[in-house]
């Protein structure tokens, strides 16, 4: 499949959605070097759950992939979550359109499955993607490269030194 592989992962706090994108060449193995700091008996890797040597792991192991992010930064912007969402959103489907990414995956939140269809068939309409951006609700353990934005996410938010680590990856940060 050509066209870029769109990984979308939700930080609540201030209200940011990061869109790791990832090379369809590229895609086996990044997910080869995510599955390698798997430890034994999890399923996922994800920040919050980490200790701190293992998150510096992680971010490092993503910012030297070939991989590139962008923030959708909608801050306090909107009367609530959907609408700061619903903009994240619409503007994570403009770019993939501008960029003729293939696929947009987000991570499963059962709550928001139907919501986010809903306006994502709207979103690539208005774009002119309909017919060529694919894209899904996956669970993070079903895909690991759904570990690219939430350690993005967490490192960003946490800012400092954190934020450093991530940099160098994070091409743009869009306020919407």
């Amino acid at each position: 499949m050509s066209g870029n592989h769109v990984f979308v992962e939700t930080k609540r706090r201030g209200y940011l959605l990061v869109a790791g994108v990832v090379l369809p060449q590229d895609l086996d193995a990044v997910r080869r070097v995510l599955r390698g700091l798997v430890l034994p008996g999890q399923r996922r890797l994800h920040m919050k759950d980490e200790s701190d040597s293992r998150k510096r792991s992680i971010a490092t192991a993503i910012s030297v992939s070939d991989v590139q992010a962008t923030i959708y930064d909608a801050g306090r912007r909107y009367g609530n979550e959907r609408e700061r969402r619903a903009a994240c959103l619409r503007a994570i489907v403009e770019d993939a359109a501008r960029r003729g990414d293939a696929m947009l995956v987000l991570e499963q939140d059962d709550s928001l499955v139907s919501w986010d269809n809903q306006h994502l068939i709207e979103f690539t309409r208005a774009a002119g993607c309909r017919d060529t951006l694919r894209y899904e609700h996956r669970r993070a353990a079903a895909d690991l490269a759904l570990a690219i934005p939430d350690a993005i996410a967490w490192c960003w938010a946490k800012g400092g030194d954190w934020r450093r680590r991530v940099e160098p990856i994070v091409t743009t940060v869009r306020e919407v």
